[in-house]
């Protein structure tokens, strides 16, 4: 089943009742809006005049959906997620933390060169040449002392916006950059949100490791469905419509991340299931009974056009 996304850019009072999310207004036109609590997976929560209710958001965090708040400039800066996401936690949580480094270094290989393939992959969709890219993805060493990420990285988006002049990669640099930036931070909750249901810790990464990060595992895992995001962002820019402020409009089509369609594993399935499936096989290697990550590949549902 697809969880649905909310999203709230205005004042509103959330509460609960009767297992429903129930908004209501401070517009006198506007009627109460119910939504069942079990469809949700993701809350977004962006004006700051929006108050909800601590009863509301038990019943969101125990149905696991993931509650997300935005910060002044309405990028998302939050996540609120259960202490408990797995029945096997404590169990899981062990085979995690004692992960020898010579398997993390061949899990970053893994998700190196599928994030490089992937790019490849988008770039051909695009008309654009990948030979480098396809040839780097099968030349990454374990832990990817060569640091082929970073070179192929700045290799694909000098040609993916190769027509936005004066654009690189840069979260504070011009549009669209805001518009990944937007992206990847919803693009993370959702990998966040799958690892704890899957009983891992976000925080304990296999590569990224930086003391000030909580969420070093997610910004791993989330590698190679960043395509996802820079896909959806190319048609955004591609529509020709102003991308230099981040409108409600936007927003909208940047938060259709989750419900994207990818292909894993031989079959279409929407991206936040894909990510369960992913951060699935990831516990499977640390338990050692299996060896293999499993990612999507990046291709075009035709039957979707």
């Amino acid at each position: 089943m697809i969880k649905r996304t909310l999203f709230f850019g205005n004042p509103a009072y959330l509460n609960t009742r009767n297992e429903q999310l129930v908004v209501t207004f401070p517009e006198e036109d506007k009627k109460e809006v119910t939504i069942p609590i079990e469809d949700l997976g993701y809350v977004v929560l962006e004006d700051p005049q929006i108050t909800i209710t601590n009863g509301l958001m038990m019943k969101l965090v125990q149905n696991k959906t993931a509650i997300i708040t935005c910060d002044k400039q309405h990028l998302p800066c939050s996540l609120i997620q259960p202490l408990v996401g797995h029945s096997e936690q404590t169990e899981r949580m062990r085979h995690q933390l004692n992960a020898s480094l010579p398997l993390k270094k061949n899990l970053w290989q893994q998700t190196v060169s599928a994030k490089i393939y992937n790019q490849a992959l988008h770039l051909e969709s695009r008309g654009k040449n990948a030979k480098k890219l396809k040839r780097w993805s099968t030349d990454v060493k374990s832990g990817d002392t060569g640091n082929l990420e970073a070179v192929a990285a700045a290799h694909y988006f000098q040609n993916l916006f190769s027509e936005v002049f004066g654009f690189s990669r840069n979260q504070k640099g011009i549009a669209p950059n805001n518009l990944l930036n937007y992206g990847y931070a919803i693009l993370r909750a959702v990998v966040a949100r799958a690892l704890v249901s899957s009983g891992m810790i976000p925080s304990v990464g296999i590569f990224h490791r930086n003391k000030y990060n909580a969420f070093c595992l997610a910004d791993d895992i989330m590698e190679p469905y960043r395509i996802y995001v820079d896909a959806l962002v190319y048609e955004i820019v591609e529509t020709g419509c102003n991308i230099e402020e981040l409108s409600k409009t936007l927003k909208a089509e940047l938060l259709r991340i989750p419900a994207m369609d990818v292909y894993i594993d031989g079959k279409w399935s929407p991206l936040m299931n894909a990510v369960s499936r992913t951060t699935s096989s990831l516990y499977d290697c640390f338990l050692g009974t299996n060896r293999k990550i499993l990612y999507p590949e990046y291709t075009v549902n035709r039957s979707l056009e």
